[in-house]
């Protein structure tokens, strides 16, 4: 009977590893056909999707003045028969497809170009001087609208919702906590975003988890002496001199007092003082910006900031006043990547463009209005490669060289739709359990 048993039991695993493994290959073929499908699908719309970029990249528009992209998606989205809503934060604009019920899910591109003179020559440059889409925000647009074309076809097919957002003014307005404030997230439970990346090849996606971006804020000083001869400064009370000791020992705020281990950066960018050589002028003017990979180091790093360049102004008989200039450019939080969502991005950037082309992205001192969203909803951020060398895109963002390898835009909008749609396929049954 042992015998007996024992062969039952060793039938059972058996069988049991045989169902398995045909599940396993049943899986496989459908994530095959999911891809080639997809991917074939977005491809198709290269021509159009080019198209759309290169209108968007003539006609460059600053944060909140957006009046025309905004336009010419509206025109796209009533083209497709999908429906919005406008304006959110002066010009943004929030699309919606699937069944309006949970799970929801958002997708989120920003649309402003940058007060650059594009160096570039070729056919599609900026027609406007002094504005550029130097960034790749119009990528960014485009390869969104692309997936709002993709998830439109496969709307019959979504277990939930996507909500699209438009975002302005992500250059140093905040637009993001706009359209936060009028209520473009809705229900959202989860928000993706993604970025051009120059340092990785066209084709190749970058993840990573936690920290990605950091936390941003400038600022302006002004140090008040008492102007005078350059024969007499012993008549004077000398701003610069002040000026000059509070910018050295701002230094020492990352290297002496900064944890070796936790990203920070204080830069003086500018100084404005006088302009004789014979004069001792009464006041000297400077400014820079503050990042931190946290936005607690951020805080505490302001904090600081301000004490050392009140203390030393004090010290050389100056008075000092700082300007945190937050109503122009907000405080940017970091960029901190959801490790549930950055998961999900590995499997489904993986299934679509094969695991060898799904890369470690490097963190960045950069700020990003993005993480405004992440500290209301888990977020993530992903890159999508630009790199190629042989078309010259391979300059970084805010250089008036700024090229972009526009094979991207299929790639950027496939996986925008694979990150939406396959997020609500697994959350499908988290909104069930709820319900009983």
């Amino acid at each position: 009977m042992v015998g007996i048993a024992t062969d039952m039991s060793i039938l059972v695993l058996f069988s049991l590893f045989v169902s398995l493994a045909c599940l396993s290959a049943t899986h496989g073929r459908l994530d095959r056909v999911y891809k080639d499908e997809l991917l074939s699908s977005a491809q198709q719309e290269k021509e159009w999707l080019v198209s759309i970029r290169r209108q968007i990249h003539e006609n460059p528009e600053l944060g909140f003045q957006e009046h025309n992209t905004s336009a010419l998606i509206r025109q796209h989205l009533d083209q497709l028969g999908i429906p919005y809503s406008y304006p959110f934060a002066k010009t943004g604009i929030v699309a919606q497809i699937g069944s309006g019920s949970k799970p929801i899910v958002a997708l989120r591109a920003d649309m402003d170009a940058l007060p650059l003179q594009e160096l570039v020559e070729w056919e599609h440059r900026s027609k406007i001087d002094g504005k550029m889409h130097g960034c790749g925000h119009d990528a960014h647009t485009t390869m969104l609208l692309g997936a709002a074309k993709l998830l439109n076809q496969r709307k019959d097919k979504l277990k939930g919702t996507v909500r699209l957002l438009f975002q302005p003014a992500e250059e140093a307005r905040a637009g993001a906590s706009h359209m936060i404030k009028e209520g473009a997230l809705g229900d959202s439970e989860a928000i993706f975003g993604m970025h051009v990346d120059f340092t990785i090849l066209t084709g190749s996606i970058g993840l990573l988890s936690g920290p990605l971006l950091a936390a941003t804020s400038i600022f302006e000083a002004k140090i008040e002496g008492v102007g005078g001869h350059a024969a007499g400064p012993h008549s004077a009370v000398d701003p610069i001199l002040a000026a000059s000791f509070v910018i050295l020992a701002l230094q020492q705020l990352t290297s002496r007092e900064t944890d070796p281990l936790h990203s920070q950066v204080l830069s003086i960018t500018y100084i404005r003082g006088g302009s004789a050589f014979n004069v001792i002028p009464s006041y000297v003017e400077f400014g820079g910006s503050l990042r931190s990979l946290t936005t607690e180091g951020l805080y505490k790093l302001q904090q600081r900031m301000k004490e050392v360049i009140k203390g030393q102004a004090a010290v050389h008989r100056c008075n000092a006043f700082i300007d945190m200039k937050e109503e122009e450019h907000p405080i940017y939080p970091a960029v901190i990547n959801d490790d549930g969502l950055h998961q999900h991005a590995e499997k489904v950037s993986s299934l679509l463009f094969g695991p060898e082309n799904v890369k470690k992205s490097k963190k960045v001192m950069a700020g990003e209005d993005f993480a405004f969203y992440q500290e209301k909803i888990p977020g993530y951020m992903s890159h999508v490669g630009i790199r190629n060398e042989k078309l010259g895109s391979i300059h970084v963002p805010h250089s008036p060289c700024f090229f972009l390898d526009e094979d991207v835009l299929p790639i950027g909008a496939a996986l925008n739709t694979a990150l939406a749609e396959l997020y609500l396929n697994e959350h499908e049954h988290s909104v069930l359990d709820e319900a009983f």
